[in-house]
């Protein structure tokens, strides 16, 4: 229960920080800079040497690929039918294939299964979000927008990056069985502990909603994908098809129900791809989630497969 608070509390104070202006303009970016940088490379290398590995940790690294990949099928399709312009395609597909796994997911998940459930949710976030928006996102990006950049260049993002850096450590560990002293993994896990508010007074304080006119409809598609069709998808794939059950599968599918992502927002902005729309769809997404996983949670509850 104080999970839920601290979540509603920390959107609500992000969102009063910004209206009354005792949150400095862009703000935001300093606390994205440290949670992407410091809180969830901590996290990375708390939780990743921990997991026990085995055939079910693929499942939740395969949600943001399937995620990306999805989206770019329905969305061309989509637009086409609709004649949509090429930015406006290029928009969907950033916005509505990549989920906020960290920022949302990862109080979210905390809240429903305590810490044991950010081990998941590091496979989902770091080997899936990241690497797929540093890769598909980017090359999603350039070419609805016309730009373009080399694979080197992108293959060199990858690899500076903190949380890329911190969890290939991690995974390291794992893989040679070396455990951390209890120092400095205690050390981890306290700056780890500062991403769930931090991250939601982040968020809370970049809410805002527009008047829709011409983005309505796109709006209504991008979300009614992100929030429905594409956890509908993966619930029937991995509970029905690859039959699979346990906490790490309910996480995974958890995860995929989660609003758009606001770094995927922000490159698509950056890129010119329907700035309008894509502030819609992570302004909308956010608060419009927090329902729609409720309702994906009672499923899970109703059909028998929560084992929590």
């Amino acid at each position: 229960m104080s999970n839920l608070i601290l979540l509603f509390l920390c959107l609500f104070l992000g969102f009063f920080l910004r209206k009354t202006k005792l949150f400095p303009q862009n703000g935001h970016l300093a606390l994205n800079a440290f949670v992407i940088n410091i809180s969830l490379s901590a996290l990375s290398l708390y939780f990743i040497p921990k997991i026990i590995l085995n055939f079910q940790v693929v499942f939740p690294v395969m949600v943001p690929w399937l995620n990306i990949v999805l989206a770019f099928l329905f969305f061309s399709f989509l637009g086409k039918k609709m004649k949509w312009p090429k930015t406006l395609i290029g928009a969907l597909i950033l916005c509505a294939g990549f989920g906020n796994t960290s920022f949302v997911g990862i109080p979210v998940i905390q809240s429903l299964y305590g810490e044991s459930g950010l081990k998941t949710v590091m496979l989902v976030d770091q080997p899936g979000s990241f690497v797929a928006l540093s890769t598909l996102g980017i090359i999603f990006a350039n070419f609805y927008s016309g730009g373009k950049s080399s694979f080197s260049d992108i293959l060199k993002k990858i690899l500076k990056f903190p949380p890329f850096i911190a969890f290939s450590a991690a995974v390291f560990l794992n893989l040679l069985n070396i455990e951390v002293p209890l120092v400095i993994d205690d050390v981890f896990a306290k700056l780890g502990a500062t991403t769930v508010p931090l991250a939601l007074v982040s968020v809370g304080s970049q809410l805002k909603w527009q008047k829709l006119d011409r983005d309505a409809k796109p709006l209504f598609w991008g979300l009614l994908f992100k929030l429905i069709l594409f956890p509908a998808v993966i619930f029937v794939l991995y509970f029905f098809i690859f039959n699979q059950r346990g906490q790490i599968i309910e996480i995974a599918f958890l995860e995929s129900a989660m609003a758009p992502m606001i770094t995927a927002a922000v490159i698509a902005s950056t890129h010119r791809l329907e700035p309008k729309l894509c502030n819609l769809m992570v302004g909308i997404g956010i608060p419009l989630s927090l329902l729609t996983l409720a309702f994906w949670y009672i499923v899970l509850k109703i059909s028998g497969l929560l084992v929590i």
